[in-house]
């Protein structure tokens, strides 16, 4: 049985300004539940009797056993799967030097909750373990942007900072990666093995102060020139980096 109360809390939890408050964000869905529990305890689940019995939980009086149209009630997805969980917003201090050691990601304005849900999915595929993101990027505890990770916030560490600040503080010699039409092709370049990658804002792509601290600029190149298409969505074009990254690190 859940009560009213804690439907409006979960509710409410939607909002940033209450997950500051209260320092917890909503994950839902079996994967995703498992995957964050892996690493760090719930401080609430509300579930259906049978997963806890799958997973052997005994609830605590925090957490509520639900019916599955109990669950559609509190959850925020269409088709809700079997759990819902309330964890810790996680801190991470992650220093710059970290860059100079391994690749690393920075988003710029990303805004969209998909795509930067997306984005956590792909530094978590390409072995990447830390993403940087400037103050103005989306919340990476929306619940859209949990649910878009499918499980790997669990294993990226989410960073908000100042970015320009951050790359300031780089150890000296750090490659600073950025997407640029007035880059070099990404196939025709060599890549490094460390360094942060720059990625932009969905229409306005890398900012201007950001850009102008960026020192390798890369090009991922159209093929279809008469095509119309300008540009690839951010999504993408940090997945085809990654992927050449990591393509280039296996052949040195």
């Amino acid at each position: 049985m859940i009560s009213k109360n804690l439907i409006k809390y979960i509710h409410s939890l939607e909002a940033k300004k209450n997950r500051i408050k209260e320092g917890l964000f909503v994950a839902e869905g079996v994967k995703v539940v498992a995957d964050l529990m892996a690493i760090m305890k719930p401080k609430r689940i509300v579930a259906t009797e049978v997963w806890f019995d799958e997973n052997n939980i005994i609830p605590s009086e925090l957490d509520a056993v639900v019916t599955e149209e109990e669950l559609r009630k509190v959850s925020f997805l269409q088709h809700p799967q079997q759990v819902l969980a309330l964890f810790d917003i996680p801190s991470h201090e992650v220093s710059p030097e970290l860059c100079a050691k391994e690749l690393c990601l920075a988003l710029d304005t990303v805004q969209d909750p998909g795509n930067l849900g997306t984005i956590i999915r792909i530094a978590d595929w390409f072995g990447i373990s830390t993403i940087f993101c400037s103050n103005d990027t989306a919340d990476a505890f929306n619940p859209k942007v949990i649910q878009a990770t499918m499980g790997s916030i669990a294993r990226v560490n989410i960073v908000y900072t100042e970015l320009a600040e951050l790359i300031d503080r780089l150890p000296k010699g750090t490659p600073v990666y950025g997407t640029s039409l007035e880059g070099e092709n990404i196939y025709a370049k060599t890549l490094s093995s460390s360094g942060l990658i720059i990625m932009g804002n969905e229409g306005k792509g890398i900012s201007e102060r950001i850009m102008n601290k960026v020192n390798q600029k890369l090009l991922i190149p159209c093929y279809q020139q008469q095509s119309g298409i300008d540009s690839l969505n951010v999504a993408v074009a940090t997945a085809v980096t990654c992927a050449e990254f990591r393509r280039q690190s296996r052949m040195t």
